[in-house]
Formats: C-alpha cells, sequence, structure tokens
C-alpha cells in the first residue's frame, strides 16, 4: 500500500469499453493525485487485476459478465478490505446499488456519468484514505514510542535488581512504576550463561543472546503472569511471576530450553549454554534475593560444567583459609623478579592444585579468587593503565565456562607482561644481572662465591661487581644475604625443621653465623622469629 503522500491507484471495471475510455478521460489525474493503473472488462478479469495490481479506488459497474458487480465487491472485499469501491448504476438498477452499500462501498454513481460528480466523489475517498493513512501511521507510532518506553522501563528495573541489593519493590511499585502485570505468587529470578571461545566476538554473542531471549519469551509470556528478560554482559536474565502450583512446570519449562538450544549449537558454533535458577521468592519484596542467587548460582557451572540447571544456592566454603593469594603472590613476585614465565606458569597451576583440594569449594569463590589474582599480579607489573587491563582480562573471563578455562586466562596475562618486560630488559647491561639472580635462586644453599657467579654469566668478577650494584642498588653479597634470610623466614614461618638443618638449607655452615646474621637482618634470633610468625 503507499503511503499517505504518494499517488493513489484507481482500477475501472465495466463490460463497455467506451464507458471505460470516458471514465478515464474525466479523471483529472495530476489534481486528485492519482493514476488508472488497470481496466477490466468482465467480473472475473476485474478479480485477477484487483489481486495483482492492489489498488486504492475502484470503480465498477453494477452489472457485469463473469462476477456481477455485487459478486465482485463481495469477492474483493475478502482479500481487501480497505479498497474503496465507487459503484456505476443506471435507475433501473438502483435497488442493486442500495445492496452493494451494504457490502462497503464507497459511493455510487449514476449514469449518464458527471465529470463533476466523479471529481468530487473521488476527491472524498481520496481525502478518506489519506486521513485513513495518517491516522493509522500516528497510531503506530504511539504503539512504538508506548513499546520503546516499557522496554526501558523493563531495562531499567533489571539494572535496579542487579545493582541494588538491598531494594524490596513492592507490588504496587512493579505495577505502577514499571507497567507489570504482576500478582501474589511466586518471583523467581533466572540467568541463562552464554560461554564460548573469543573468536565470536560481541555481535556473535548479541546475537546467541537474542535468540535465547525469543525461546524464553516463546516458553513463558502463556505460562507466567509476567515475564521480564533482558540481555546483560554475556547472560540473559531476569524473572518471572507465577502461580505457586506451577513451580514444577516452570523447573521443566527451563530444562527444556536450555535442551533446545543445546540441540541447536551446531548452528551457533563453539557455544555452551547453562541456567540458574534463584529461590522461589513468596512475595514480590525477595525478587531482588532471587535474582541476585541466579547471579551467583550460574558460577557453580565453572567446576560442575555447562549445560546444566543450576538451582542450589551456594554457601562459603573454607577457601580462604589455605591462602592461596599469599602463596600466590609469593610466586609470582619472584617470578617477576627473575622475569620467568614458567615460574608464573607454576604459581597459576599451585593455585588451581590447591583450590581443587578445598571441600565444596563453589564457583563464585574460583572467579574472585582469580580476579584478585590477576590484580594483585598487574599491580607487581608496569601496565600503562592497571585499571583498562583488568578490565579487558575480565571481559575475556565473562565468556570463559570452566575454572580451567579461566586460569588458562590468567596464564595468558602472567606470560604477556612477563614476555614483554624480558624484552625491555633484555639489554646486555640487564641480561647478565637477570641470569645472576636466577642461578643465585638455584644455588644459594650452596657455598657460592661471587666470582663462580660472574663466571656463570660470562663476565670478569670485577665488571660483574660493579654491574650488579648498578642494577640492583646493592652489592652481590648483600643480595645474596637478603636472598637466605628471605628463604630462611619461609622455612622458619612454614615448617618444623629444627634451626640448625635451616642453617645449612640456606647455604650456612656455622650456626653460630647464621643466627648472628639473622638477627642482625631481622632483629630478632630465628628462635624468636618462628614464635613470633610460625
Amino acid at each position: 500500500m503507499n503511503e499517505y503522500g504518494e499517488t493513489l491507484k484507481v482500477m475501472i471495471a465495466d463490460d463497455e469499453e467506451r464507458i471505460c475510455q470516458l471514465i478515464e478521460a474525466l479523471i483529472d489525474c495530476d489534481a486528485l493525485r492519482m493514476e488508472v493503473v488497470g481496466v477490466a472488462h468482465n467480473g472475473l478479469e476485474a478479480c485477477e487485476l484487483v489481486e495483482r495490481l492492489t489498488p486504492d479506488i475502484l470503480i465498477t459497474d453494477i452489472r457485469m459478465p463473469g462476477y456481477s458487480g455485487l459478486e465482485l465487491i463481495e469477492k474483493v472485499k475478502e482479500s481487501e478490505e480497505n479498497l474503496e469501491i465507487i459503484i456505476i448504476s443506471g435507475y433501473a438498477h438502483f435497488a442493486y446499488a442500495q445492496t452493494a452499500i451494504k457490502f462497503g462501498v464507497g459511493d455510487y454513481l449514476l449514469k449518464p456519468i458527471n465529470k463533476e460528480e466523479l471529481t468530487g466523489t473521488l476527491q472524498k475517498l481520496g481525502e478518506r484514505i489519506r486521513d485513513g493513512r495518517r491516522q493509522a501511521e500516528d497510531r503506530r507510532r504511539i504503539q512504538q514510542k508506548s513499546e520503546a518506553d516499557i522496554r526501558l522501563f523493563r531495562t531499567n528495573l533489571l539494572n535496579r535488581l542487579t545493582e541494588e541489593p538491598a531494594w524490596k519493590p513492592s507490588l504496587e511499585e512493579l505495577r505502577e512504576k514499571y507497567y507489570l502485570h504482576v500478582e501474589e505468587g511466586i518471583f523467581q529470578g533466572f540467568l541463562i550463561k552464554v560461554d564460548c571461545d573469543g573468536e565470536i566476538g560481541r555481535a556473535g554473542i548479541d546475537l546467541i543472546l537474542g535468540k535465547v531471549q525469543s525461546i524464553l519469551e516463546n516458553s513463558f509470556r502463556s505460562r507466567c503472569r509476567e515475564f521480564v528478560a533482558g540481555i546483560k554482559g554475556s547472560g540473559c536474565i531476569g524473572f518471572l511471576n507465577y502461580e505457586s502450583e506451577r513451580t514444577e512446570e516452570i523447573r521443566r519449562i527451563f530444562r527444556d530450553c536450555l535442551n533446545q538450544l543445546e540441540s541447536e549449537k551446531g548452528i551457533f558454533g563453539p557455544v555452551m549454554f547453562t541456567a540458574a535458577l534463584g529461590n522461589a521468592a513468596k512475595d514480590a519484596g525477595g525478587l531482588t534475593e532471587s535474582v541476585g542467587q541466579a547471579a551467583l548460582i550460574i558460577e557453580d557451572r565453572l567446576l560442575r560444567g555447562t549445560g546444566k540447571l543450576l538451582e542450589r544456592v551456594p554457601a562459603a566454603s573454607a577457601i580462604h583459609e589455605q591462602n592461596i593469594l599469599e602463596k600466590y603472590v609469593r610466586q609470582i613476585v619472584h617470578a617477576i623478579e627473575v622475569m620467568s614465565v614458567e615460574e608464573a606458569e607454576e604459581a597459576a597451576a599451585q593455585m588451581r592444585q590447591t583450590i581443587l583440594e578445598v571441600r565444596d569449594v563453589r564457583g563464585f569463590e574460583v572467579r574472585e579468587l582469580i580476579y584478585s589474582a590477576a590484580r594483585l599480579f598487574l599491580s607487581q607489573v608496569d601496565v600503562k593503565n592497571r585499571a583498562e587491563a583488568f578490565k579487558e582480562f575480565e571481559q575475556r573471563c565473562s565468556v570463559c565456562g570452566s575454572m580451567d578455562e579461566l586460569l588458562a586466562r590468567l596464564t595468558a596475562l602472567q606470560t604477556e607482561y612477563v614476555e614483554e618486560m624480558c624484552q625491555k630488559r633484555e639489554a646486555d647491561t640487564v641480561r647478565p644481572i637477570r641470569m645472576a639472580k636466577q642461578y643465585i635462586q638455584n644455588h644459594y644453599s650452596e657455598p657460592i662465591t661471587q666470582e663462580e657467579v660472574s663466571g656463570a654469566v660470562g663476565l670478569s668478577a670485577a665488571y660483574f661487581s660493579v654491574l650488579f650494584k648498578k642494577v640492583e642498588g646493592e652489592g652481590f653479597a648483600k643480595y645474596l644475604i637478603g636472598v637466605r634470610m628471605e628463604q630462611a623466614k619461609i622455612l622458619l614461618r612454614e615448617t618444623n625443621i629444627p634451626v640448625s638443618k635451616i642453617c645449612q638449607q640456606v647455604g650456612y655452615n656455622d650456626l653460630k653465623h647464621f643466627t648472628h646474621t639473622f638477627e642482625k637482618t631481622t632483629g630478632v634470633k630465628p628462635t624468636v622469629y618462628r614464635k613470633m610468625y610460625g
């Protein structure tokens, strides 16, 4: 159908060709902004042309072969409800014209046809058509604006539910402020999470999430009092309001949706889907908590696997008693200091092993731990914009579906920056000292000397001494003592090895000398240090 400001299409149907020619000649197409698009000489032909040309106005004789005018009007009105029709009738057939008016014709003309009367009729119908289109367009725009406003209200609601954990909405607030059709019953938050490799990209994830939202809406709209969903990050989050007796049905539908998504994985590419349901709240005030629970529960996929419907609200485990971050920091700082990618990888591997040894560890704890490790690592290396670097790391991790994938991201982050540091400091003045520090770390328990270390890195003892102090800010001997004392502290804090054995393990043969050096470095004797920190 043409827009209301464009030319209207007119079609003429009469079994007398001269009548058709006369009508066409009488129409002032330019003045009326109309054009004659077709002429038919019987009812069957007219019916076919109407279907093919979709005119805005049909001018037809009341009596024609094939279909009569009345039959034609009845037929075309079935498919072209908005078609305006003018019937032509003689006085002898005026009763037919009155019947045709009941079928919804726009007007009728009596023969012989008068130009002024025809023009007036066409002008009247043209204005009616254009006014109708303007009104329809206005209604469409109002409806679009209304729908856009409702979408905005619901987006704001979801943001509030996820960002204000203490908020307890009321039924009246949800109805009046957010235009929701909610009733007393169950309020339950949910989250469908999409995990994938980095090749899919943001546009691909949004496309997949749009499909997820569509499947959920089609499945729940007719089964719930209210269904609200939106895309947030790499998940589709929302809530349902339904009758308490439908709880099992709702769970079954979620499983069906998840199964449908899993069956279509071949279309989406290398993606994984997981669903989480918060606790079923018995009033609107529990809605925020239920949505927050779904976001917490979904993290258990990192340990339990994807492709599942997760429901149990996780409780905290004893993971913080393991001092995992402290151990990681100690290892990663040393790895950074000696610029060893291998030691950095070992720090992440040790973290993984310790996590797996914790009983009933939760997914949200694992993510929190790995994110904290990433922040600590970035705080120890030279980064132009730490906040931006962590944000990029977080985005990469957001589509990881397992703990091992998260740790792989952490390892990749470590490798990137440690290798960058190596490249920056591979200058001839720095590289030998890095090698020397690595040598010291590997041999501090032995009676090594400056001459031995300088020979190991290919420098003369005199030049090595000057270069070492320039790069490290202290001499070789003092640095070696510092390394040995730090190792002694660790052994005193974390083991029950006798002090005499620790003395040997950190490169001293004389216990008295070791005790004196330790006291000079720390201010207390080894036995006192153990009592204080062990």
